[in-house]
């Protein structure tokens, strides 16, 4: 990875995905975490502070990036749970079967290339009973800002680090076979609305 990748772009995320619009948003789902939890695409570890620590015993960080796994290192240094680094994408998530009480996925569906494979490999870690929570951003319910979407995408992607602003979560996550228990979704306001469409929820296998 050169250094657009590892010292750029790592910035450019971190002070995209703490808005405060957005970090209402974490705020929403994370706290909902339990037990042994994976979490994918971590980042720079936006998330931590808040998790509920009482309600955690551990984060597994998926996370591929060199670059944003150094961005995280303070936020790290201050958990108050153990946190462990598992440097592989989605697609490859080395853990048994089973092994997580909860998963979470914040933003980061968009960016991952082969998501049907990700949210395979999400489905055999889950523990039976587990939870999937996501907060994610994608394809708008309105025709007008969906055409704007897949026009911008390819161009927007490219800058934003894989990015993808139209994909239809809720879609992906039923034929992944998930349940989707609690679905909620706005328009993030402060935010272009050609990027602004939001979901969060919970979901569980079928």
């Amino acid at each position: 990875m050169g250094f657009y990748e590892n010292h750029i772009l790592p910035r450019i995320i971190d002070s995209a995905c703490s808005t405060k619009p957005i970090l209402k948003q974490r705020e929403k789902i994370v706290p909902q975490a339990k037990g042994r939890v994976l979490e994918v695409g971590m980042g720079s570890a936006i998330n931590l502070p808040f998790y509920n620590a009482d309600n955690v015993e551990m984060v597994w960080g998926l996370e591929p990036s060199e670059g944003m796994r150094l961005k995280a290192a303070p936020r790290l240094s201050q958990s108050a749970f153990p946190v462990e680094w598992l440097g592989l994408p989605g697609e490859e998530i080395p853990l048994d079967d089973n092994a997580a009480d909860t998963v979470l996925l914040t933003f980061t569906l968009c960016t991952i290339p082969d998501f049907a494979k990700a949210l395979e490999q999400m489905r055999r870690v889950l523990k039976p009973g587990g939870k999937l929570l996501f907060s994610e951003h994608g394809s708008a319910p309105d025709e007008d800002v969906r055409k704007w979407q897949d026009r911008v995408n390819p161009v927007w992607k490219i800058f934003a680090g894989g990015c993808n602003i139209n994909r239809d979560v809720p879609r992906l996550l039923k034929e992944s076979g998930f349940k989707i228990e609690s679905l909620d979704t706005m328009y993030l306001p402060g935010t272009p609305r050609v990027a602004a469409f939001q979901y969060w929820g919970v979901a569980s296998e079928r």
